[in-house]
This record gives structure tokens, C-alpha cells and sequence, in this order.
């Protein structure tokens, strides 16, 4: 089963040291272009998976990480939720290549940061349920699984990183962008 598998990859599978690499930050037009499809066993694509997990772990908060957000137009991306408040399912660290939706329902409107968008937060309509179909970093293996709640919505904001888009695209107006509060 897949979401089995997907809970039991581990980014010491890519036999690589990640590197802890810079975020763009919007309007960047790395942000605005949909990433290629890539080969996910090639060694720049597991070098860069790698990269992403890294990247993730030093940034306080953050609980994905795509690959334009670090200046390189593919669709591949991280996602770790594990100790996020609002998380029911979690499937620990994984990456995520060439990853798509294959069903989704429950739509529910919910707040969201970007590391590329550091100044403000909006409300965000995204499905709370959701199938995602993606390939492994490093073997090529297709995966599908489902999730929910907290980790339905980031999946779906790291595929928009990967199409293009970022969350301030799909909220419903300048009413639902909000300054992003700094806690010290």
C-alpha cells in the first residue's frame, strides 16, 4: 500500500547530504511558472530532494518546501506536518516528484503562510480530503495515498507551488490577505 510506504520513507534513502539552500521570495518568476516534469531517480532530482528536506528542517514553522521556492522550476517538493497542532493524518517526512490530485472533497477555508510570501498570511477555500499521486525521489516508485485535514492543505499548497501558484492566487480577495503577525 502506498500510503504505508510513503509513511516509511526517510531522506537517508537518497544516500546524499542535504544542503540548506536560500528561499526566493515573491514576485520572483520562479514562483509564477509551472515547474517541468522530472526524472525522479535522476542525481540532481535526489540531490535537490535532499536539499529540500534540509532546507525545511531549519526554517522554523515550516512544514513544506518546493522546488521553486528555492529558485529551481521543477515539480518536486517536501512535506512534513508531523508537529503541526492541526494535523490528524501525517505521513512524516517525504518528497513528492511530478505529484498531482486525483480526488478531492470537503472544501474548507483555512489560514496560510509562505516562506516566499514572509509579510502576510490569507484565508485559503482547499479540500480536506484529498488523493495525491506523486513518484519517490531516488527509486521512481509511484505512490498514491490519501490524507486530510492539515496535510491535505499543505500538499495542495506545495502542488500549487509546483503549477505556479501561490496561496495569495486563490484567496477570494484583498479581504482575506491579513499582515503576518510575529510572535517573539
Amino acid at each position: 500500500m502506498s500510503s504505508e510506504r510513503v509513511a516509511a520513507w526517510s531522506e537517508t534513502e537518497l544516500g546524499v547530504d542535504g544542503r540548506i539552500l536560500d528561499v526566493v521570495r515573491a514576485p520572483a518568476g520562479v514562483l509564477s511558472a509551472r515547474g517541468d516534469d522530472v526524472d525522479p531517480t535522476a542525481p540532481e532530482i535526489v540531490q535537490l530532494a535532499a536539499d529540500l528536506v534540509a532546507t525545511m528542517r531549519v526554517s522554523p514553522g515550516c512544514v513544506g518546501l518546493a522546488a521553486n521556492q528555492v529558485g529551481v522550476g521543477v515539480r518536486v517538493f517536501c512535506v512534513d506536518v508531523t508537529e503541526h497542532p492541526k494535523t490528524r493524518t501525517r505521513h512524516g517526512t517525504f518528497v513528492l516528484c511530478n505529484a498531482e490530485v486525483v480526488e478531492s472533497s470537503r472544501n474548507e477555508k483555512a489560514r496560510e503562510g509562505c516562506m516566499s510570501v514572509p509579510d502576510f498570511t490569507g484565508d485559503v477555500k482547499r479540500a480536506s480530503r484529498l488523493t495525491v499521486r506523486g513518484q519517490l525521489p531516488g527509486t521512481g516508485e509511484t505512490v498514491e495515498f490519501a490524507t486530510d485535514a492539515f496535510e491535505a492543505r499543505a500538499l495542495q499548497h506545495e502542488i500549487d507551488h509546483t503549477d505556479g501558484f501561490l496561496f495569495l492566487d486563490r484567496v477570494a480577495g484583498a479581504h482575506a490577505i491579513y499582515a503576518r503577525q510575529t510572535y517573539l
